[in-house]
């Protein structure tokens, strides 16, 4: 009969493709997990990995196998935080939340602080990570949600919205456009303006509102510079030229005297992202969940709206 430290060593070799790497994840020896692998294999009679491969690969009757062993541990872990849980029925427990870069750094100085005094009980493991990393971590079963850009095109996911950022404009000091109190899309030049690098949605979506070519990340003149940071493009553009555009949060972060001298709203439609948490359909710490949700619903600015609005234009994701 498989133990559960079996399984959890299988899925280990699973994600790490490695067995040293797996060991070292499991804080066991190579020997210890190898060991221990062999004898899973012979009490089911599978092989489950193709160990003349580089890196090691799942056999395909291997791979049926690991997904149900997964979920073996995926309730043996719902069962301890039954056993876990508060009393009255409140939020508590480890939670891991990721959350796309371009959110993080906003979102998170208005939510940490109410979230962690209303609900002592959960301890939050968050990191940043792209949306193709969370999608995928998501599906290995490795967070138990994730706060990102939607929708999404993935499955077995449910997605809860929790609010719709406007994107504001962010021009240079003495831009021409600064003389206007909002501005419309089809002012903006693409040959000045500042991305991230790919991978990030966000840059997807200034891409396709603003009908930047591929080649938009050339500014200006003949620099070429990707950034993974908002705030880096910001700091580039108010030392130099061009302009780039900023979520609604990043800009309600700033001095009042910085946005007054850089920021610009658009004029409706507003360009927009919804933004929202999501999770696994069969996830089971759903206290925490709608602790998250209830609290982003009550600490981000009233400038930020929940629901979409008439003068939004919401932007596809990635």
């Amino acid at each position: 009969m498989p133990t559960l430290l079996q399984l959890q060593y299988a899925l280990a070799v699973d994600e790490q493709r490695h067995f040293g790497k797996a060991a070292l994840a499991c804080h066991v020896s190579q020997p210890t997990l190898s060991q221990q692998l062999q004898k899973l294999e012979d009490d089911v009679r599978l092989v489950l990995f193709d160990r003349a491969r580089k890196p090691i690969l799942v056999t395909p009757e291997g791979r049926q196998f690991l997904e149900q062993a997964r979920t073996v541990l995926r309730e043996y872990e719902r069962l301890l935080q039954v056993a876990q849980q508060a009393p009255d029925g409140s939020a508590s427990g480890d939670f891991k939340l990721a959350i796309i870069p371009t959110v993080a750094s906003h979102l998170l100085p208005y939510l940490l602080k109410p979230f962690t005094r209303a609900h002592p009980r959960v301890r939050l493991l968050i990191e940043e990570a792209k949306t193709e990393t969370i999608l995928d971590e998501l599906a290995r079963d490795r967070l138990d949600g994730a706060v990102l850009a939607t929708p999404v095109a993935a499955t077995g996911l449910k997605v809860h919205p929790l609010y719709y950022e406007p994107f504001l404009a962010y021009f240079a000091a003495g831009h021409a456009l600064l003389r206007h109190d909002r501005i419309t899309r089809d002012q903006l030049d693409p040959a000045e303006m500042w991305l991230l690098q790919d991978g990030h949605c966000f840059k997807d979506q200034v891409l396709n509102f603003c009908a930047v070519p591929g080649q938009g990340d050339v500014v200006p003149g003949n620099v070429r510079f990707e950034s993974g940071s908002l705030d880096t493009l910001r700091r580039l553009v108010r030392g130099s030229q061009g302009h780039t555009l900023i979520p609604a949060l990043m800009a309600q972060g700033l001095p009042r005297e910085e946005r007054d001298a850089h920021v610009r709203p658009f004029r409706a439609p507003v360009p927009a992202r919804e933004i929202s948490i999501v999770y696994r359909r069969d996830h089971w710490k759903l206290a925490i969940l709608r602790a998250l949700e209830e609290c982003v619903a009550q600490c981000i600015p009233a400038s930020v709206p929940r629901r979409p609005e008439r003068n939004l234009a919401v932007l596809d994701a990635c």
